[in-house]
């Protein structure tokens, strides 16, 4: 394996991690189809963004093409949407690309790939960012330093994060007054919480669940373990970024700030991860919450939108969501998450990453400026389906029809606490996110299944870190 090329056994490797094992076992079959190649007009000399397919509908694609052309009517561009499960069936199918020799020129990249992709296939912006940096002042003083640091690898910026998500926490409002319970305060506690729980599940029937949640690695476990100081791995910031920090952000809002994010030695027995887990597991006794399900939580719109659920972890692009869904902007709200030992919150972000084998990098820089814009994000991000990585967008207008009344949350989860951060995601992240969904499920079978639970967790994490990916 070499810096921009992936051999095919490689990819592989990387495919079994992941939700794309199945769809990769059967590569032969349809080689064609996963690479691109039998897109017409592959080799146009069009610059080619790949998207997630389902977060990128057409209509969004040709928001993005017909203001792109207008301001760079010299570039053509080509939108690939890939259609894929989640982010791991999509990487694992770039990867493919990558493999085959037909890798596009961008991909659109969420945390849980920034520092696989930066490692292994990206190219720093540095360059770039330091040669536009008048143009691009606008664009950091409207973008929370800490979105920005996530997007950093060993001291290097690789992209502009254009969305994200906390996992805020969102009460369903007719649940709240069947159950006679105030709204919760900003400062609400874990034990808060607990009580508010227990309201909802007298005051609700049988098919009713207080709190639901996925088991996935945003907004799984991970808020909790955030919220109790910890984290499933141990968390440091690496060094440099100081040309980054001393040229767009003023100090106080660069103090502490590093060159990314460093996840390393595994910690699933860590007397504060076992409090989480033993917590949790008292409330799947108590009837407070099933155990977790997998998927990306789309299941949720529903069965919250009808009021069989009360409270559910989401971010900014549930608003949109439940909206479409036909949830009145009044019969929900939100707010940050519960405090424990700290209210430290989590996050994921995204924006695109330029790959070492494109042979148009600078036309590539240009949609990255682009793609970053206010007024491209104003209209791409029209329906409320994600958090604008620009605080200046979220405004009362933008949340009139789809509400919640309390959308200054999204931001203010980055303003008002500012040590949040993203999710653990290491190169490693897809074995290390298999490894998290299936001894969390374990773990939550019974109290007694905790903590030998974690400690094979434990043991797995270190097999995974240990491998170069």
């Amino acid at each position: 394996m070499t810096d921009s090329h992936l051999t095919r056994r490689s990819l592989l490797r990387y495919g079994a991690y992941g939700a794309g094992a199945a769809a990769l076992a059967g590569t032969a079959a349809s080689w064609d189809r996963l690479t691109g190649a039998d897109i017409p007009g592959r080799d146009d000399g069009s610059l080619v963004v790949a998207t997630l397919g389902p977060a990128y509908g057409p209509e969004a694609i040709r928001t993005l093409q017909e203001g792109f052309a207008e301001q760079h009517p010299d570039i053509k561009l080509r939108i690939n949407a890939v259609q894929a499960v989640d982010w791991s069936d999509f990487f694992a199918k770039i990867l493919t690309q990558v493999a085959a020799g037909t890798a596009p020129d961008l991909v659109y990249v969420a945390t849980e790939g920034v520092q696989l992709f930066a490692q292994r296939l990206g190219v720093a912006l540095d360059t770039w960012v330091k040669r536009d940096a008048a143009e691009l002042k606008e664009y950091f003083t409207d973008v929370h330093p800490s979105l920005v640091e996530s997007m950093m690898y060993e001291g290097s910026l690789y992209q502009l994060p254009v969305e994200f998500n906390a996992a805020d926490m969102y009460v369903n409002r007719q649940v709240l007054r069947r159950a006679g319970a105030d709204f919760p305060p900003a400062d609400w506690t874990r034990d808060d919480f607990t009580a508010l729980l227990r309201d909802m599940k007298r005051s609700s029937g049988a098919r009713f669940t207080p709190y639901f949640w996925t088991n996935r690695l945003w907004g799984g476990v991970v808020p909790w373990l955030f919220a109790n100081d910890t984290n499933l791995l141990t968390e440091s910031k690496a060094p440099g970024g100081a040309w980054l920090w001393d040229g767009f952000y003023p100090a106080a809002q660069r103090k502490g700030r590093g060159g990314g994010f460093r996840w390393t030695t595994p910690q699933a027995t860590h007397d504060r991860v076992e409090e989480v887990y033993d917590y949790l597991a008292s409330l799947i006794q108590d009837g407070l919450c099933t155990r977790p399900e997998g998927g990306n939580g789309q299941n949720l719109i529903g069965v919250f939108s009808t009021g069989r659920v009360g409270v559910t972890p989401a971010g900014g692009f549930w608003a949109g969501g439940l909206h479409l869904a036909g949830m009145e902007r009044d019969g929900f709200d939100v707010q940050y998450f519960p405090r424990w030992r700290t209210q430290r919150m989590q996050y994921g972000a995204a924006g695109y990453a330029l790959l070492r084998t494109s042979k148009m990098q600078d036309e590539a820089w240009e949609f990255i400026k682009y793609a970053a814009r206010k007024d491209t994000l104003e209209r791409l991000f029209a329906t409320n389906q994600t958090t604008p990585a620009r605080r200046s967008l979220l405004t009362a207008g933008r949340y009139a029809k789809t509400g919640p009344a309390r959308w200054p949350v999204f931001y203010d989860t980055l303003d008002r606490f500012p040590d949040t951060g993203p999710i653990p995601a290491p190169p490693q992240v897809a074995e290390v996110e298999q490894v998290l969904l299936k001894h969390t499920g374990t773990a939550l079978a019974s109290a007694r299944s905790v903590r030998p639970a974690l400690r094979r967790m434990q043991g797995d994490l270190e097999k995974a870190m240990e491998r170069d990916v």
